[in-house]
């Protein structure tokens, strides 16, 4: 590496030996991804579900009766859109795997989605056949008449199971009249399971994932079979993932987090996939232990509830060695307690459902810096094959080490952009450059800090406000497990700042305490005039807070209340 490239990418000199700077991915498509370890690993498990073992031979098997069911039966034509709507079962990994040998398009989907939302995303990606739980057959089956949606294929998450778990009491198979049930899918048709997959070029979309809408009207980012075979790889490269380790599914695989750190790296790397259908931190920490789980990255909200969990200090976590944060902010409190408990660090990385998840991560074996200004925890470096700056809000120019403004990357992880959205590609992506719509900055060293996103920014009096230097205050107090942060509308201010907190088990604070609190370390226009005390701040599957929810609520309650007290 030559002086001149570490002038323009200082971060080059974080890197670990072993780390190259750029490298030429080893699978191009998807399909590659997954027949290398089927090819390589045959006999080996592909996934640990709750305490049944399925071997890689097993789930490739199926796969292809299950493409075969697809091109035959339900008539998939290359292109063709298909939406699997399931939490974290067997069933996802194989009908990714299955949608793309057959030459279709994955367009994942939210299993908590309501009917408007399910209603938006089949017919704006245009999906003629959907794979759900057999327990979401009626909210898919109700929006039939009304999309291009055809035939619905479902799937219960007791099937593939030696010994029904004590997680899934209570759950029975359902009944489901027009749908077509996956394990009839996969038998019918395992004779024609040596059909001619479909070859997929690189740059062909390999899934339509949709952004989560906490800003607005979900959009469908496209992400090619090459973004997602790079990420897989660059998760591998980084985490030193290999032999001995095992992948928990910590974050929902209907989400770019969980597709591609999860799923994807998973088949990369040759490791088991543990999956527990939904995350529950007692029964987290009880597979952990049993599978002697080594390697995850997830929402740090699921960090916070495995440590609250009374289970937590009777657990043996030590094989827990290599864990990453991400999809929602990390504060350094959450992450100094987690090294406290159990020895090992945290590491913060940082992307988006447009860069395939990952663009920035902090070196594994790493400390990342806390910014003194802010006191906001480092998302980490770009990562191989990633240039990232930060540039103006205003203008566009780029930005000088210390200066705050937009976050830009480009890379081969970069969506090609947003389906049938070429006014919002347009704008998003410029000369290559993704636009994250997200505030930071970064230092001489090439650590990048996630301020906040452009939309959430609280101005007071003519003060800019970031939500997250104030929760991160917040976090720092004692007695607080979760904090979010938005501003009001203040007929004297302009606005004014407001906080939701949520308390551990036990612990008791006043809204005026967690007020003097801020005001001790923040100036006084940044410090929250209000603290509402809630049982538990509203967020996303993945982890983000809500904040565009308790905007709207905080608003509302302001409007009728004819003005903002102060305190």
């Amino acid at each position: 590496m030559t002086p001149a490239d570490h002038r323009r990418r200082p971060w080059l000199a974080q890197y670990e030996p072993r780390v190259p700077a750029t490298f030429t991915p080893e699978c191009r498509t998807t399909n590659e991804l997954f027949e290398r370890g089927a090819l390589a690993q045959p006999d080996t498990p592909a996934f640990l579900y709750f305490g049944t073992q399925i071997s890689r031979e097993r789930a490739a098997g199926d796969a292809r009766a299950l493409a075969a069911a697809l091109r035959g039966e339900l008539g998939l034509r290359p292109g063709d859109r298909v939406a699997v709507m399931l939490q974290n079962i067997p069933q996802l990994p194989i009908a990714f795997r299955a949608v793309w040998l057959a030459g279709g398009i994955v367009t994942p989907v939210n299993p908590m989605n309501k009917r408007r939302e399910l209603h938006h995303q089949l017919n704006d990606a245009g999906v003629r056949i959907a794979v759900c739980l057999e327990s979401l057959y009626w909210t898919v089956d109700d929006v039939r008449g009304e999309t291009p949606l055809e035939h619905i294929v479902t799937c219960s998450e007791l099937d593939y199971l030696d010994d029904q778990p004590a997680a899934l009491d209570g759950h029975e198979r359902i009944d489901c009249p027009g749908g077509l049930p996956f394990i009839d899918l996969v038998e019918r048709h395992a004779a024609a399971a040596h059909l001619t997959p479909v070859t997929p070029q690189p740059s062909d979309p390999a899934l339509l994932t949709y952004t989560s809408g906490t800003t607005g009207l979900p959009k469908g980012a496209i992400n090619t079979h090459a973004n997602v075979a790079h990420n897989a790889e660059l998760i591998t490269r980084w985490f030193d993932l290999g032999a001995g380790d095992v992948t928990i599914a910590l974050a929902p695989m209907f989400h770019i987090t969980g597709i591609v750190c999860h799923l994807a790296s998973s088949a990369y790397s040759g490791t088991p996939l543990l999956m527990l259908y939904r995350f529950e931190p007692g029964e987290m920490l009880r597979h952990i232990e049993r599978w002697r789980a080594t390697w995850s990255i997830g929402p740090l909200t699921a960090y916070i509830a495995m440590l609250n969990h009374p289970d937590f200090q009777s657990r043996d976590l030590s094989s827990l060695t290599k864990v990453a944060a991400g999809g929602a902010p990390v504060y350094p409190a959450v992450v100094e307690a987690w090294e406290a408990a159990t020895g090992v660090y945290i590491h913060n990385a940082y992307g988006m459902t447009e860069t395939s998840a990952p663009t920035h991560l902090t070196p594994f074996r790493a400390h990342a810096p806390v910014d003194a200004d802010s006191g906001a925890l480092s998302m980490g470096i770009p990562g191989p094959n990633v240039d990232s700056t930060i540039v103006s809000i205003d203008d566009g120019s780029e930005l000088a080490p210390g200066e705050i403004g937009e976050i830009v990357s480009r890379g081969p992880m970069i969506t090609p952009g947003y389906w049938n959205r070429p006014e919002e590609t347009e704008k998003a992506i410029v000369d290559g450059w993704l636009h994250s719509g997200d505030v930071g900055k970064r230092d001489q060293d090439g650590w990048f800090y996630l301020v906040d996103r452009i939309k959430d920014m609280i101005t007071v009096s003519g003060y800019k406000v970031w939500p997250r230097d104030v929760e991160d205050v917040l976090y720092q107090h004692p007695a607080v497990l979760e904090a979010s942060v938005v501003g009001v509308p203040d007929d004297y201010r302009g606005e004014t700042v407001r906080a939701y907190v949520a308390l551990k088990p036990g612990a008791h604070a006043t809204p005026d305490e967690l007020i003097a609190h801020c005001r001790e370390l923040l100036a006084v226009y940044k410090a929250p005039r209000e603290v509402e005390l809630v049982a538990e701040i509203p967020k996303t599957l993945t982890g983000k807070a809500l904040r565009r929810e308790l905007r709207d609520r905080a608003r509302a309650e302001a409007s009728s209340a004819g003005g903002f007290p102060d305190v």
